[in-house]
């Protein structure tokens, strides 16, 4: 079965997560920026959420873990939280 490892920041905004997402790309550490502006608990542990398998998320975060590229920033990512910067540490299938 599919596993991944994935961090996330979750943000209130589109237009906060958008921001984030470009200080991340200009260099700022993801881990960081999670750690500052994370809505989520997971933010107290630089946005870690450790591994899981589809369907442990929601739809449109389990779409773009299980489909994205490993190791690049995605988002803003859309659910019923908020805005998400999701990043894929390590997947199987």
């Amino acid at each position: 079965m599919a596993r991944a490892t994935a961090s996330h920041i979750l943000v209130a905004t589109e237009a906060e997560c958008v921001a984030l997402k470009n200080q991340i790309e200009a260099g700022a550490d993801f881990s960081e920026v999670a750690r500052a502006h994370s809505q989520c608990p997971s933010g107290n542990q630089g946005g870690r959420l450790g591994e899981f398998g589809p369907g442990q998320m929601v739809r449109e975060f389990d779409e773009v873990v299980f489909s994205g590229e490993v190791g690049k920033v995605l988002g803003p990512v859309k659910t019923q939280f908020g805005y998400h910067l999701i990043l894929i540490t390590s997947r199987t299938a």
